[in-house]
């Protein structure tokens, strides 16, 4: 079968009575319409959190300035050069059970009880405020008299009876302790709030599917083997395929580097870079310029974004680079390996101010990704599919804040994620994921699996290669990132997805590509050009060109 040349981009979206839409453009490449599901209402997010449920927002303004105006740090010490984080706690408040249940629902079970748990403190915060506001009234009266004792009438019911110099003067001194006291407590718990509500997840888009289960949207190119074939052909997992064509080298990265490296060698690797070259290629013509972010970032603006160095239990899934104990006692920000390159693009635009006329704006970068990956060891995983050390090509973007613009630029990336896997011959499903398996930053979330003939008896062959979310503006709203649009400072919105995620789908090249009776691989035609026109990768005394 041989693979479509790119085009023009389609939408990919269809609902489930449309699964099995019958291909439009060409008898491989199944071309679904967009679904019927509701798009979130727009918003403001002067006045409104990270969701774009309108409705649930009140412009009431409260009795009191809300606390989560002046932004306190997520864990630890932080960094005087981080971005001010600021969440719009207002809103939890005011939608305690539509944030615990949006936490249960995404398997965040200790964030549930947050919530209510911050409404508890707002109004211990409440309680100080008024109590201090008392103090402050009485600290004034103390001034006005000890400034002009005589001039105080004895017909005003606040003032009080004359007293002498030195008993007001104790009493002044009393309420400036209680008052501090009074401060040190609003202070406290307004950090407690802002804590709390950073560890809080996105609120979830109204097209995501409630529970575990994804929903099926479409298909990309036909099954190459629906069902188990009866004949004698192997079906042979890319570890095996890459060990006797003598491209992939697990044991020598083994001893070098410990599990969950690799070494790519000869067409294996020309065939890596010639992914790289395809995908940025493809995304270039469509606009997105290119970008060569560093590897290495803050911590603090992975965690903005949503990757934090532990997860609950504990575990590490970000690898930190060591400080020196003079570094971390000035203070100097920690170090993390980046785990995609989203983390550096959005780090682009922290503490800055987008123009209306740069939104949205389109980026694509090419990286290497560490992950460390706890507790994801097992013969499930072995070989390319999970490992520690990658290379990726990353899609993202700034939007304004409506989920038109938004959801735009998410069709749009999976346009071009269904084309690029589509021309390089492989079977995929696109699928609407759940809010169990929804990320910290996603409000909503598609995944694009490919079929791994060797993975039949795992989820059915069926493994991740590409992901898209819309993330609203969890990670604008703590990274400082905002837009002039309209004429009012707002904060924009982002968009991320996957171009390529280089190691899954190169080990999936390797599967559907295999020939048992030639004992070779079949190139995808669209990578010939950078690959010297060799079009399979044969044993190693006879290469096919």
């Amino acid at each position: 079968m041989k693979a479509p040349a790119l085009g023009r981009p389609f939408t990919h979206l269809a609902t489930s009575s449309r699964q099995s839409l019958l291909a439009r453009c060409s008898p491989c490449l199944t071309r679904p319409r967009r679904p019927s599901v509701p798009r979130c209402a727009p918003r403001q997010l002067l006045a409104s959190p990270y969701h774009s449920t309108a409705h649930l927002h009140n412009d009431t303004p409260s009795e009191a300035p809300e606390p989560s105006q002046q932004p306190f740090p997520s864990s630890g010490p932080r960094s005087t050069t981080a971005p001010k984080q600021v969440v719009d706690i207002r809103h939890i408040r005011q939608n305690p059970d539509l944030y615990a249940q949006n936490c249960r629902e995404r398997n965040y079970p200790a964030a549930a009880a947050y919530p209510a748990r911050i409404n508890d403190l707002f109004a211990q915060w409440q309680a100080q405020r008024l109590e201090g506001r008392g103090l402050r009234e009485r600290a004034n009266r103390l001034r006005r008299q000890l400034a002009n004792p005589g001039n105080m009438s004895q017909d005003d019911p606040s003032t009080d009876p004359p007293a002498a110099r030195e008993t007001l003067l104790e009493e002044g001194r009393q309420l400036k302790a209680a008052l501090a006291t009074i401060e040190d407590a609003e202070v406290r718990l307004a950090a407690e709030m802002e804590v709390l509500a950073l560890a809080i997840p996105n609120l979830t888009s109204d097209a995501t599917p409630h529970g575990t289960e994804p929903r099926m949207l479409s298909y990309i190119n036909d099954h190459p083997e629906p069902e188990p074939a009866l004949s004698d052909r192997v079906w042979r997992s890319h570890v095996h395929i890459g060990q006797e064509l003598g491209v992939l080298d697990l044991a020598s990265a083994t001893k070098a580097s410990g599990w969950g490296w690799y070494y790519l060698l000869d067409e294996a690797a020309q065939l890596e870079q010639a992914l790289i070259s395809y995908a940025l290629a493809a995304a270039t013509r469509a606009g997105w310029r290119q970008v060569s972010p560093p590897s290495l970032v803050y911590g603090h603006i992975a965690a903005a974004c949503g990757f934090q160095p532990r997860d609950t239990d504990g575990l590490t899934q970000v690898y930190a680079v060591a400080q020196s104990a003079e570094d971390a006692a000035r203070g100097k920000p920690e170090l993390v390996l980046a785990g995609t390159a989203e983390i550096p693009l959005a780090g682009m635009q922290a503490d800055a101010t987008l123009d209306e006329g740069t939104l949205p704006m389109k980026r694509v970068a090419v990286s290497r990704c560490y992950r460390a990956e706890a507790g994801a060891r097992g013969a499930d995983t072995k070989g390319l599919y999970r490992v520690h050390e990658f290379t990726k090509v990353e899609l993202f973007a700034w939007s304004t804040p409506d989920t038109d613009t938004a959801e735009d630029l998410f069709d749009e990336m999976i346009d071009l994620q269904t084309e690029l896997l589509g021309s390089l011959g492989l079977h995929c499903r696109v699928l609407e994921m759940p809010t169990a398996d929804l990320g910290a930053s996603a409000t909503r979330k598609c995944d694009i699996e490919a079929f791994f003939p060797s993975r039949r008896e795992r989820n059915d062959g069926w493994g991740e290669v590409t992901s898209a979310s819309i993330c609203t503006d969890y990670q604008t709203r703590r990274l400082a990132t905002r837009a002039k649009v309209g004429g009012k400072v707002v904060w924009p919105w982002t968009v991320n997805g996957t171009a390529l995620a280089v190691p899954r789908v190169l080990a999936a090249i390797l599967e559907n590509g295999w020939d048992e009776d030639e004992k070779s691989v079949r190139i995808p035609e669209v990578l010939w050009p950078w690959m010297d026109g060799r079009t399979k990768i044969g044993p190693r005394q006879h290469h096919g060109r």
